[in-house]
Formats: structure tokens, sequence, C-alpha cells
């Protein structure tokens, strides 16, 4: 008994990863970590769900974006400071649990003294930004010239934490480590669409035939969803040549907002489509495929901003932004909307997929 509470309860130092560790994968406190922020992603898509479904969607809009971009950057500094910091012994994981930022950059700049000042930097930008959340929620009146200003000075404030405090010195994060942690937050938000899917066809039951609205919305979903996986997960390493420029890495960090919400949005506009289909809605059918065609379009040009426009060339490059482009007139324009949609997206992969086997082959043949 002595010797299980020795191990339960022993202290672990909190000096740096090394970043070019063997074998480096992600724990599982992290991805217990990643279930609560995708039910908190998932809510706020549900909030988005009911409000265009609703015929409000330029309140919905606004409000889902707010909650994600909080969800999603809680996510990320905790991700990154992982990276660099984990050392899953019992006082990290507590602190994991109630999640105070803050406070772990003092704790890291007291054991890693070579980062201290960057450690420190980080907590004093979170402590200013906090304050200003505070204020917002407690002493402002929602809805005013002033709430909106200080929400986006907030806003502007977190954003410039990490790249105000990397330049006193970068943390010693690892890159395979971060690539797998953005996704495997793309796997389970990727789940949110078949979610959707699946519940197109718990509502039609034993109603469901070859010619249901229903049937087409959860196989439209099911394509659609295999088509997002297989664009991200390409073989074009994420990070690839980040890691080699000085800066492009928070491009390609924050660059992740696109798809990751475009992901949770397009979710959220199957939700739409099920009400559409199922009477639960009181808006036209076409604004059930803009609901899905808009975020699916801002999800291939995000992909194209966080890693294309870095690891491809000549026409590989522009793959990506022009099949966005015709989802966009599929989704608002086009009879069979939702089926072509889901055409375009496997096309988007197999194209993309050939021109950059090509381009790989070439550059190989000239080195």
């Amino acid at each position: 008994m002595s010797e299980v509470k020795g191990r339960l309860f022993d202290y672990r130092p909190f000096g740096p990863r090394d970043p070019h560790e063997t074998h480096r994968a992600a724990t599982p406190l992290e991805l217990f970590f990643d279930l609560v922020t995708v039910i908190a992603i998932a809510s706020a898509a549900v909030g988005l769900h009911h409000g265009i479904a609703e015929g409000h969607t330029m309140q919905a809009l606004p409000v889902f974006m707010v909650a994600f971009f909080g969800i999603w950057w809680a996510w990320m500094n905790y991700t990154w400071f992982a990276s660099a910091y984990d050392n899953d012994g019992p006082i990290y994981r507590l602190l994991t649990f109630w999640i105070m930022f803050g406070f772990l950059w003092l704790i890291a700049a007291r054991n890693d003294p070579s980062h201290a000042t960057t450690a420190h930097r980080y907590a004093a930008g979170i402590a200013v930004a906090q304050v200003l959340w505070v204020a917002l929620a407690w002493l402002l009146v929602p809805g005013t010239a002033v709430f909106f200003a200080v929400l986006a000075l907030a806003a502007v404030t977190e954003l410039m934490v990490p790249v105000y405090a990397e330049r006193a010195g970068m943390t010693p994060w690892h890159d395979d480590h971060i690539v797998e942690r953005y996704g495997l937050l793309m796997i389970i938000l990727l789940g949110e669409i078949l979610l959707a899917g699946s519940a197109s066809l718990a509502k039609g039951g034993e109603e469901i035939g070859l010619t249901s609205p229903l049937l087409h919305v959860a196989l439209a979903s099911l394509v659609i969803a295999f088509a997002m996986w297989w664009l991200y997960f390409s073989r074009d390493d994420h990070l690839r040549v980040h890691t080699e420029h000085e800066g492009l890495h928070f491009q390609w960090g924050y660059g992740h907002l696109i798809p990751f919400a475009a992901t949770a949005a397009v979710g959220a506009g199957f939700g739409v489509l099920v009400d559409i289909v199922t009477g639960h809605a009181h808006i036209p059918l076409r604004a059930g495929d803009i609901a899905v065609a808009l975020p699916l379009a801002l999800y291939m040009a995000g992909l194209w901003f966080v890693r294309d426009r870095f690891v491809l060339d000549g026409g590989a490059r522009a793959v990506l932004p022009v099949f966005a482009v015709l989802v966009l007139i599929a989704g608002a324009l086009m009879p069979a909307a939702l089926e072509s949609m889901a055409v375009l997206s496997v096309l988007a992969v197999f194209v993309r997929s050939v021109m950059a086997t090509r381009a790989r082959r070439r550059i190989r043949a000239e080195s």
C-alpha cells in the first residue's frame, strides 16, 4: 500500500520536455481533455444548428464563433503547453483538471530557467486577458459598443500573448506531438458530422427507403466526412516547412481555427438539413444546403491556408481553393445540391491526391 501511495503522490520535476524525443504520443489525460473540449464544441454547434433552423442565422453565427473561439483557445493553449512541459505527474494532472494556465506557466518558469522569461510573459499576458474577460462578463452590458470593443480587445490580447512570449525564446514543443494532437481533435470533430448523419436515420425509423430524403442526408454526411478526413490526413506532412521558418508555426497553429470551426459547423449544417426534412424547421431546403456548403468550402480553404500553400506547388496548390468555390456554387445554385457537394468532395480528394503525387515525383526527380 505504501508503495502504491508513493507512486500516486510522487513529485516529478516540472522541467522542459525534449522537443526531439522519439515515440512521443498523446497521453490519456490529453485525450480526456479532448473529450471535454468536444462536448463543449458540440453544445456550441447545437446552438448554431437551432439558430439556423429557426431562421436566426445572423444572431446564432456570432454567438457560435465567440463560443468556439473561447473553447478552441483553451484547448490550443493547453495542447502547446503540454507538448513542452507535460510530465504526467499527479500535480500536473490535478492542475489540468483545474486548468489554471497562468499558474502552470509560473511553475514552468521556476523549473525551466532557460525559458523563464517566456513563461513569465505567458503568465502576465494571460492575467491581463483574464481581467478583460472578467470585466466583459461582470461589468459591461452585452450588445453595447463598449462591450464589443472590450470583446475584440480581449480576443486580440489572447492571440498576441504567445507571439509576444515566444519572442523571448521558443518553448520546447514537440512537432510530431503537436501534429498528432491537432489530428486527434479533427477526428473527434468529424465524428460530429457522422453523429448528425446517424440522427437522420434514427428520426426516419422504419420508414426510410431508397428515395427517402433522410437517407440522402445520412449518406451525404458519411461521404463528406470521409472526404474531409482524407483531405486532412493526406501524405503531405503538417508543419513540415513551418518548423524551418520562424513564425510560420503560428500561422499553422492559429490558422486551424478555420478548419476546426468549419468542421463543427458542417455537423450543425447537417443537423439543420435533418430538421428541414422532418418538418421541424421553417426555412427552405436551399438554406440547409448552404448551411453545409459554406463551412465545407471554408474547411477546404482553411486546409489550403495552414498546409497546401506551403507543401504543394504548381497546379496542386490551387486544388482546394478551386473546389471550395465549386462547393459554394453547388450549395447555392445546383438542383441536387447535397449530392453535388458529396461528389465534389470526393473529386477534391482524388484530384488533389493525383496532382500532389505527381508533384512529389517531380521534386524527387529534380533532386
